[in-house]
């Protein structure tokens, strides 16, 4: 009985609600769709809600004239700032962030009571209490032409390091230098940097043009100072432009305060480039393993993204460095299955033979001329207090592969202020050097100018596992090491001489002998003297009486014959080779 009175309470309550109900807002609430955007209106005649947007055009254009560039310099030359007004002038700043603008700018800002464009970017509560960046920064914004993503890097000498990984991934840097300071050390190490990450446009911003009265012959100076170290730097395309970040002079529009500048504001220059980078990945496919799929006992495949090239069903692929030769039966994306894929994109391949590949190995077309590698000749930034020397131990990581690695050989350094290189005998924080690596266990690896992703790894500190270093392989081994009874031909051995090439070339090296042969200055020494020695022998043959004929003969001979008597007389002491201590054998004891 109690129930069937509830149920005409509900009931009557349902017909009161109706009664009293909006019937045009009831209807609205049936065909609702989603929030009707901004400015959105009803129509008249159908009652239907209509985008006042729809007909517009896009803001940005399509995906591929996206650009990816940094902003670097020395500490307090205004790259935060810069990109905050940037935003700013490009209507890619919000009410809502405005307003918060507004009041971090009273609490944390520098600039007075002007807007402190920083803090749009500089988002960490240390950043704001120091007023420098700490942490690379991302932002994104767009104009009718193009879309930017905007890597805001630091510029203490502290936190090169996290500089140094913004640079990895842009095509284009804005190098920041302050009018009244000039081209300071920090300029220098960011643009060494910078081209050797494989950036080949930078735009060099002139910032603070307002505290030295926007002087013509001050951004001349500059130039000239930037073109002089230029020619080490390898860019293919600098611009220079004289601004002020903070008040907006040809940041986004033309400055009256600058009549004397006619080129580009830093908007255009950005909307116009066409940088010229480092391909990202090689021609050739390649995929380093990540993960080994293996879900059940019908399904194994391997995931990665594709370093390079393309990869259709039914290629011949090769496994490094087992060297295994399979076939592509099947290539997996994220939305299912596909008959290709291409540099770039994340896959998981499947193959028609059971092949031992695992996280760290690499799948190649077969013919591919890549190979594993035990020793490289690399270029690296050391990013951490202590100082690196030879000898060192450390985790190398390429790609997906990681091996525990030595440090061979320290073979120089970079001078930061100069370009040029110079013996070191270690390495301290934040100095790029030259280093010979070698790997306990083979790594598929490249030249960084042929593929980014084989061509680049980090050095991990064994003990606090700290990243210690980055760094890029500027050169491999002429000779690759055989690998599993493949032919290949061994590397000579330190201090060996090579193969000679022709009958002279043994002549001399047997003239030498091999410990002389392997040294080129001690042999140029050594022939000096032996010839000072005969024409010796020659003045002596002549105060003797002996006929200049004659005496030319004996010191000739005595040139020729000296060292085969020499090596005659003390055989133990002119064979030996050098022994280089920092060459460890397998069963040496050390």
């Amino acid at each position: 009985m109690s129930g069937a009175l509830k149920t005409q309470d509900a009931a009557a309550g349902d017909e009161i609600l109706a009664a009293t109900a909006n019937g045009r807002v009831l209807a609205e609430d049936e065909t609702f769709a989603g929030p009707a955007p901004d400015g959105a209106v009803a129509d008249a005649a159908s009652g239907e809600i209509v985008d006042p947007q729809a007909d517009m055009p896009l803001l940005a254009s399509p995906a591929e004239s996206l650009l990816r560039f940094i902003t670097c310099g020395s500490v307090d030359d205004g790259k935060s700032t810069l990109i905050g007004r940037l935003l700013f002038d490009t209507n890619s700043v919000f009410d809502d962030q405005l307003d918060t603008l507004k009041r971090d700018s009273k609490k944390f800002g520098t600039t007075g009571e002007d807007l402190d464009f920083a803090l749009l970017v500089d988002g960490l509560s240390a950043e704001r209490e120091q007023g420098i960046t700490i942490d690379v920064a991302y932002r994104y914004f767009s104009t009718g032409k193009r879309a930017f993503i905007i890597a805001d890097t630091p510029g203490h000498e502290q936190y090169t390091r996290n500089m140094a990984t913004g640079a990895s991934q842009a095509e284009l840097a804005v190098i920041l230098v302050d009018a009244r300071k000039g081209i300071l050390p920090q300029t220098r190490r960011h643009s060494f940097i910078t081209s050797m990450v494989g950036i080949k446009s930078v735009i060099v911003a002139i910032n603070k043009m307002d505290l030295v009265d926007f002087d013509e012959a001050t951004f001349r100076e500059i130039v000239k100072g930037y073109e002089a170290i230029r020619p080490s730097l390898g860019f293919t395309s600098v611009t220079y432009i004289p601004l002020s970040a903070k008040n907006g002079d040809n940041l986004a529009s033309r400055s009256e305060r600058a009549p004397w500048y006619e080129g580009p504001t830093l908007l255009e220059a950005l909307e116009r480039a066409e940088p010229e980078t480092l391909q990202a990945g090689s021609p050739l496919f390649r995929l380093p393993v990540q993960w080994v799929n293996r879900p059940n006992l019908d399904f194994r495949g391997f995931c990665g993204t594709v370093a390079g090239g393309r990869v259709r069903k039914g290629d011949a692929v090769l496994s490094l460095p087992s060297r295994q030769r399979s076939h592509v039966r099947g290539i997996f994306g994220p939305n299912g299955e596909v008959e290709e894929a291409e540099d770039g994109e994340a896959i998981t391949l499947t193959l028609t033979d059971e092949i031992d590949a695992s996280r760290g190995d690499v799948i190649v077309r077969e013919g591919d001329a890549i190979a594993p590698q035990t020793r490289l000749e690399a270029e690296i930034l050391w990013m951490v207090d202590r100082p690196l020397i030879a000898g060192a131990r450390v985790i190398a990581k390429l790609a997906s592969a990681q091996a525990p690695a030595t440090v061979r050989a320290l073979r120089e350094a970079i001078d930061i202020h100069s370009y040029q290189p110079r013996a070191a005998n270690a390495l301290l924080m934040n100095e790029i050097g030259r280093v010979t690596l070698a790997f306990d266990k083979p790594l598929v690896a490249t030249t960084y100018g042929e593929s980014r992703e084989l061509g680049a790894f980090i050095l991990i500190d064994q003990l606090t596992n700290e990243t210690v270093a980055l760094g890029i392989v500027t050169a491999l081994p002429e000779a690759q090491t055989t690998l599993l009874g493949m032919p290949a031909a061994a590397p000579a051995a330190k201090g060996q001489p090579a193969a000679p090439r022709s009958a002279l070339d043994r002549a001399k090296a047997e003239w030498l002998g091999p410990s002389l042969a392997s040294d080129a200055r001690r042999a140029r020494g050594v022939t000096l003297f032996r010839g000072a020695a005969a024409v010796m022998m020659a003045v002596i043959a002549l105060l003797l009486g002996l006929a200049v004929w004659q005496a030319l003969i004996l010191g000739v001979l005595d040139f020729v014959l000296r060292p085969y008597l020499r090596r005659l007389m003390v055989p133990a002491e002119t064979e030996a080779l050098p022994v280089d201590p920092t060459d460890v054998r397998d069963g040496a004891g050390i």
